[in-house]
């Protein structure tokens, strides 16, 4: 019997190389490179995604808005872009044991009373997801489950069940028995992926799928498999904290970045009615250091507390750390605040935190970040009931951002009455219980604040 060649796979990219090598020859990404065993050649069939396969104008082609389907979990339905589109295909990565499968679980659940749904299951037992509902307390009568990891029963199980929901978890552990290769490598990733798509399109079916993610927080597989699906979920969390947050990274059908919020209980997930709160310390009197920041996750506007201590450096370079911010969004900051407002922290630790775990990369925190910056050199509370929000500029200047109405709203709706922002965010008709201030440089920002 021959030996079987093996090849070398990238995992990012796909290519192939007969030798390992440090560098991927196609993407120059490094330590990518994965042995795999070659497939010998042979033909390839490809099924169309059009049932009769012509060419049509695009004129003609009927353009018709298709009917979303509510998962009755509000949050989800948010980040979705309004719910499932039939025929979509969802990608839900996360790290393990955050709670994808309890989600999907719950969300079939519900989803069953008036919809025909399939679990997939490739990772547990149908014993064990049965356990499983029966503790989170689940209806799941008319779940459909199937436990099964080869890609060609998968795909007879959906012919046979008209499923107008399935879930697929995970997506790592199917396996067409064309390729030699194990489950969860680049080609197998790639082939199931790509006709669990087809599948959908053909028949209208929605899929959800599970992926792994890497240690370093990416989606496990090859980079095509983000292009094949129509979204990008990653539900992120920390292992010490009991609220979860998932998150749009790409939506052909919705907006982008969009953010829901959850509370891991004893029966699963629930959805947190106002997000903001977890994302504000409650301060029993006033607190140098602390300023809140309305910030804009997708279509929601958050309400965030960014904090920052300032102390004394007892080394020759002094520190410099942000958490949930951007690291070199901060060295930037001080220089501004340096030159156009007159404040040095050239011999200062500066650290900077966003309260709750929460990521911010939108510019609109620069001022939020520079007010409590100055707070806690200063020692002096900023005041209370106080929102920021703008970007600061290399010129000493104070941008907009984008929303600034919503943004202020959200925080009038919270109790907040004091507003800094940006001079072009100044809103046109007054909000009820709340004071604008408008700033154009830093320098009158610093001087409203304190």
């Amino acid at each position: 019997m021959a030996k079987a060649r093996t090849i070398y796979s990238c995992s990012e990219c796909g290519a192939t190389s007969p030798k390992w090598q440090g560098q991927c020859p196609g993407c120059g990404q490094w330590n990518t490179l994965q042995e795999t065993i070659a497939q010998p050649a042979g033909p390839v069939r490809f099924q169309s995604l059009a049932a009769d396969g012509a060419i049509r104008q695009l004129a003609d082609v009927e353009a018709e808005e298709l009917p979303r389907t509510q998962t009755g979990i509000a949050e989800l339905d948010r980040v979705l872009g309004g719910g499932l589109v039939p025929g979509g295909v969802v990608l839900i990565g996360g790290d393990p044991g955050i709670g994808k499968s309890t989600l999907l679980l719950q969300a079939l659940t519900r989803l069953a009373d008036a919809h025909r749904v399939l679990y997939v299951s490739g990772e547990e037992s149908a014993q064990q997801i049965a356990l499983r509902a029966k503790r989170l307390d689940l209806v799941a009568a008319r779940v459909a489950l199937f436990a099964e990891i080869g890609l060609d029963a998968i795909l007879g199980a959906l012919e046979r069940e008209k499923p107008q929901v399935a879930v697929i978890d995970s997506i790592q552990t199917v396996y067409t028995e064309a390729l030699g290769s194990a489950p969860g490598s680049v080609a197998q990733v790639r082939e199931c992926a790509a006709q669990l798509t087809r599948f959908a399109k053909r028949t209208g079916t929605t899929i959800l799928l599970v992926g792994h993610v890497t240690k370093e927080g990416a989606l496990a597989g090859p980079r095509v498999l983000e292009h094949i699906v129509d979204a990008v979920l990653y539900f992120e969390g920390d292992t010490h904290s009991s609220f979860r947050l998932i998150r749009a990274i790409k939506n052909r059908f919705g907006a982008v970045n969009e953010l829901g919020v959850f509370a891991m209980t004893d029966k699963g997930l629930r959805e947190v009615s106002n997000p903001s709160a977890l994302f504000l310390s409650q301060h029993r009197e006033p607190v140098s250091g602390s300023c809140v920041l309305v910030t804009q996750e997708g279509s929601r506007p958050l309400l965030v507390e960014v904090q920052a201590l300032v102390d004394d450096a007892h080394a020759p370079q002094p520190r410099r750390l942000a958490v949930g911010v951007e690291q070199n969004r901060l060295a930037l900051l001080l220089a501004v605040l340096h030159r156009h407002a007159g404040i040095a922290a050239f011999d200062q630790d500066v650290f900077i935190n966003a309260v709750g775990g929460v990521r911010i990369s939108e510019p609109a925190a620069d001022l939020a970040m520079l007010l409590a910056i100055v707070s806690s050199l200063k020692d002096r509370p900023l005041p209370e009931k106080l929102v920021v929000f703008g970007e600061v500029g290399l010129a000493g200047e104070v941008r907009p951002v984008q929303r600034g109405q919503e943004r202020l709203r959200e925080a009038a709706k919270l109790g907040f009455t004091h507003a800094i922002v940006p001079k072009a965010n100044r809103p046109r008709q007054p909000i009820e219980g709340m004071t604008v201030t408008a700033v154009e440089r830093l320098a009158d920002a610093v001087d409203a604040a304190l």
